[in-house]
């Protein structure tokens, strides 16, 4: 099938108008290991914003002739692209957020790869030097506000969502807005998407001009989760341990909508983190909700995580169901919780620095089949660890479900094997079975093979 592509050339307005010639030839090297394949990859996800797609694979192959360079000039850069997707313009002009966008993208990839990666300024191999990695990453994007109260709510779940619990996602995201909060989400479609959209809303009635909504993401998942229009501050992190922790770093509270395994994955992780010992008396508003109909999903939930890391987990959330202004109050209140505490102890409100990220859910987890294989999965450990375990174990079954590498590998070797007790896989199997049955792991209409197999 061929589609709509259009060649085209555009310069920066206003950021990153000049680079030096190193960092152009680092930036078109197509060598093995080099920064062009990222640079396309993300690039590419940029320009199919909107599309209906959640396949890095699929979006590779069906732009493969997309080729993106850079020109040097006296007066600056100009981004010389070839058979760039046609959606992405209007009347031969490229839309105004997706041009932001692009620049957003090459101004990561530059800084990561020149900034972060091989300086001895950031010991890699430590939580210290990882989590400051993560703050200059985010500073140099300027979406760290000094001088600016607790008012960011991160919200997760999933793209592949029903269309009532996407409208319950707007719901939300309007009684956020009207209560003067912003939103920061993992910048794609469904419940990524809708809490932005409601917010925008409210925001305009409460003639709010300086709405801000947060899109976090990384090179491997974002040719999946295309960045919504609704983004007006895209941040690509270099993977998706950093991603979250800069979710967690940089939000004050978080709203868990209905998802699959990336949701299941994000919320692990927030619950890992809480449940260290140094965070017990550490504020952070943590709600899941959803409409009516997502009533069974977070009981499944629920009982999945008081069967695998305990009832210690459960107590650090609330469930609420179908009440969107029960929730923002809830966040509101949460808000105003983390001020003080952080007030009190003269912590950052723009950064989270007292929150205590234990160095297993910063190492970066590359989802092959023998990592897989090899998960600790057993329940005689500390609970916030078997958390850091049961997250990789998700995280390889987002990679298999819509990363482009993930994808690969369950094409050429099978499917992951996921093995660990059996009071631990007989809940994540039911889980994950609820995830198909509901069909959260594809979006509706796209038939769904699972890329893991179970084994106690």
């Amino acid at each position: 099938m061929e589609y709509n592509v259009v060649d085209t050339q555009i310069s920066p307005e206003g950021r990153l108008e000049i680079l030096s010639k190193a960092e152009v030839a680092k930036l078109l090297d197509t060598s093995q290991g080099g920064l062009y394949d990222v640079f396309r990859s993300c690039s590419l996800a940029v320009l199919n914003c909107g599309n209906g797609l959640d396949d890095g694979k699929e979006l590779l192959e069906r732009y493969k002739n997309f080729d993106i360079s850079i020109i040097q000039r006296e007066r600056g850069i100009k981004l010389d692209m070839k058979s760039a997707p046609a959606r992405a313009f209007v009347d031969g002009r490229m839309i105004k957020g997706i041009h932001e966008h692009l620049f957003a993208v090459l101004r990561d990839v530059i800084y990561i790869n020149d900034e972060i990666n091989g300086n001895p300024k950031f010991n890699l191999e430590t939580t210290e030097g990882l989590t400051d990695s993560v703050f200059h990453i985010l500073r140099n994007a300027n979406v760290l506000r000094p001088m600016t109260t607790p008012n960011i709510v991160v919200c997760w779940g999933g793209h592949s969502i029903s269309r009532e619990e996407y409208d319950y996602t707007k719901d939300v995201g309007y009684e956020l807005g009207l209560r003067a909060m912003d939103i920061c989400t993992g910048c794609g479609p469904g419940a990524m998407k809708g809490p932005m959209k409601g917010a925008a809303i409210a925001h305009s009635k409460q003639r709010i001009t300086g709405g801000r909504y947060l899109g976090f993401s990384e090179p491997g998942i974002i040719a999946a989760e295309s960045p919504n229009p609704i983004v007006n501050d895209l941040v690509i992190l270099p993977d998706i341990e950093k991603r979250l922790e800069a979710f967690v770093r940089a939000g004050h509270g978080i709203v868990v909508f209905p998802g699959g395994a990336g949701t299941a994955e994000e919320i692990l992780y927030i619950l890992g983190i809480l449940l260290h010992p140094d965070n017990a008396d550490l504020p952070f508003p943590l709600v899941f909700t959803g409409p009516k109909s997502a009533a069974d999903y977070f009981t499944q939930i629920d009982r999945f995580i008081g069967e695998t890391i305990g009832a210690e987990a459960q107590r650090r959330y609330k469930i609420i169901v179908d009440d969107p202004v029960r929730v923002a109050q809830e966040m509101q209140d949460g808000m105003k919780r983390v001020r003080e505490f952080r007030k009190e102890r003269s912590d950052a409100y723009y950064f989270n620095w007292l929150l205590k990220v234990d160095h297993e859910f910063q190492k970066p987890f590359l989802p092959t089949h023998e990592n897989m294989r090899n998960l600790q999965l057993q329940k005689d450990q500390p609970s916030h660890l078997l958390a850091a375990n049961l997250r990789r174990a998700f995280s390889g079954v987002v990679a298999g479900n819509v990363k482009d590498q993930g994808i690969r590998a369950i094409e050429k070797h099978g499917k992951f094997e996921i093995r660990g007790d059996a009071k631990i896989m007989g809940p994540m199997d039911a889980l994950l079975s609820s995830f198909v049955a509901q069909h959260r792991m594809k979006l509706p209409g796209k038939k769904y093979n699972p890329c893991y197999r179970i084994i106690t």
